[in-house]
């Protein structure tokens, strides 16, 4: 990915929780030859290894699994919130319009899980991730019948992430005063992905400052 100075993220602490939040990925390998991707959830276990482990699964019948080769890196992308930039915000002119957003990339070569007990545990985790907020969370319950055959019609698999690349394109390149004045701006607009980037730029705002105003 093309990372600017000014925009590269390499905190851990920041990169771990956008995974987490925005953690419906898009999964690219190469298959025969050509890009290929997958949409799914990830499962993000913080602590195990360097950069953490993605745990995930696919429908058995998505060729895609067959990548999984051992040896290949794939790689993960994990899409933050992202908005429009008016130029039209800015006090500085002429300027031309843009977008804002924030990205990370995580890149790995996966293993399947071969384990029916193991992959059972990687079912069990993703649905309390998801379950555990609600008022009545569903249970996963012991493997039956019904459950060992959706089991068999699924492929799982865990990819330690061997590097991690963060961009968080916040304005950092325009003066303090432009990067208020977009802060305010999508506040107004109300919009929950507005909203989400204001707030990304409102907590980077002071480390913005010593970048405000360089292009890299």
């Amino acid at each position: 990915m093309y990372i600017p100075k000014s925009f590269r993220e390499d905190d851990l602490s920041v990169l771990h929780p956008l995974m987490q939040t925005y953690s419906f990925a898009t999964l690219v390998t190469q298959h025969d030859g050509a890009p290929y991707a997958t949409h799914l959830p990830l499962t993000l276990c913080p602590e195990e290894g360097p950069y953490g482990t993605l745990i995930g699964h696919m429908a058995r019948a998505n060729p895609q699994w067959r990548d999984f080769d051992g040896e290949r890196e794939v790689l993960a992308i994990f899409q933050g919130p992202h908005t429009y930039v008016s130029p039209s915000w800015y006090t500085v002119q002429p300027s031309v319009p843009t977008w804002n957003y924030a990205a990370v990339h995580a890149y790995g070569v996966p293993r399947i899980i071969e384990d029916e007990a193991e992959l059972y545990e990687a079912l069990q985790l993703l649905v309390q991730t998801y379950e555990e907020p609600r008022e009545q969370p569903w249970k996963l319950n012991g493997p039956d019948d019904f459950l060992c055959k959706m089991m068999k019609a699924i492929v799982g698999f865990s990819m330690p992430i061997s590097r991690l690349e963060g961009k968080y394109k916040l304005s950092q390149n325009r003066s303090p005063e432009d990067q208020e004045q977009v802060v305010q701006q999508l506040v107004v607009q109300g919009e929950p992905l507005d909203t989400a980037v204001a707030e990304l730029m409102q907590q980077r705002l002071p480390n913005n400052l010593e970048a405000a105003g360089r292009i890299d």
